[in-house]
């Protein structure tokens, strides 16, 4: 069981609140606001994102662009790497270095990512706090439809790396 800190608590809450998650996402992800991406569940192990099929997100074959379906992934991975890195004085950075991905049918309809890899984010920032080594971690998300056709996989690896304190 993972406990919390204040900050992740607060940040937690923030992400799930409908209105400053769009806010959020205004603010540092505003493709991710067009396309209609939501935040539909986070925990510290597990993280839901859907995004729509509708005409902005669209390409010429009538289902979701790969792109926009890569976006709503990586939110589900990253949301757990956020809520991870968070409240730790030096602060944690973290950056994607490597993502593979498999397309299994066609997205007609909302798509829902969900990580289930959480855990491994606390777990990789505490080993870069502990050894003052970037740690690099691979996270797992599926893309299915309402209806449980899986449509997409997705494989981000995320390295984490504790920063120098400022003196």
């Amino acid at each position: 069981m993972i406990t919390l800190n204040k900050k992740q608590q607060k940040l937690k809450l923030q992400v799930s609140n409908t209105w400053k998650f769009g806010l959020f996402m205004l603010a540092k992800l505003p493709m991710g606001l067009i396309a209609g991406m939501r935040l539909r569940e986070i925990t510290a192990d597990k993280c839901v994102t859907s995004v729509p099929f509708k005409y902005l997100n669209k390409n010429p074959f009538q289902s979701i662009y790969f792109a926009v379906q890569s976006m709503a992934a990586e939110l589900s991975t990253a949301t757990p790497c956020l809520l991870a890195v968070a409240g730790h004085s030096p602060s944690v950075a973290f950056i994607i270095v490597d993502l593979k991905a498999t397309f299994h049918k066609k997205a007609t309809g909302r798509v829902f990512f969900t990580c289930n890899d959480g855990k491994k984010a606390f777990e990789a920032v505490d080993r870069a706090i502990t050894s003052g080594e970037a740690q690099q971690v691979t996270f797992h998300t599926i893309g299915q439809m309402a209806d449980g056709t899986v449509v997409s996989e997705f494989d981000f690896t995320w390295s984490f790396k504790q920063r120098q304190p400022k003196s």
